[in-house]
């Protein structure tokens, strides 16, 4: 899989720290070179103390570039339910037919793309379950959830296994 390239997003600060470490450790296991991305340039922080300086800012995003791209959750991830390049990401991987990843409450960011519509998805269960179906998304409530090229997980318990099913998915 050496030849495969992802993308992974993750909040400025407050992202959850195994929910990045965890499936960029499988992804780069598999050969996928990881670039991570966030809304601003310098560090960013998890909520467990992860420091992390991403290699480059959602704006020089250019998801030709990339396999697939991975929203990583924890509760910073809120910042992106509503940002207009977060959603493009989003809608322009889903439309050129990359795999379109979400964990955590992240799937929110999806929904509001409009990805998750008519496909089967997990969410943290809280409001979020609520948000996605209200968008058009079918909540099954299981640890890693693959319909398509979505790849959706609820949540740090679910992060290593999240890793894998991305890194399979491009190897399929």
């Amino acid at each position: 899989m050496a030849a495969k390239r992802v993308l992974m997003i993750i909040a400025p600060k407050d992202f959850r720290d195994e929910e990045l470490l965890h499936p960029k450790e499988e992804l780069e296991r598999a050969g996928a070179k990881v670039t991570i991305a966030s809304s601003k340039a310098g560090e960013a922080r998890g909520v467990l103390g992860a420091r992390v300086t991403p290699d480059i800012t959602l704006e020089q995003v250019k998801v030709n570039d990339y396999d697939a791209v991975v929203f990583v959750g924890g509760g910073g991830a809120a910042v992106y339910f509503k940002d207009n390049r977060a959603i493009s990401i989003a809608s322009e991987a889903f439309n050129k037919g990359k795999k379109v990843c979400a964990i955590c409450i992240a799937p929110v960011i999806l929904a509001n793309a409009g990805v998750l519509k008519g496909k089967r998805a997990t969410v943290w269960p809280d409001e979020c379950i609520q948000i996605i179906e209200s968008k058009g998304a079918t909540y099954t409530g299981k640890p890693v959830e693959v319909d398509g090229n979505v790849i959706t997980a609820p949540g740090p318990e679910a992060a290593r296994e999240f890793g894998r099913a991305i890194a399979k998915a491009l190897k399929g």
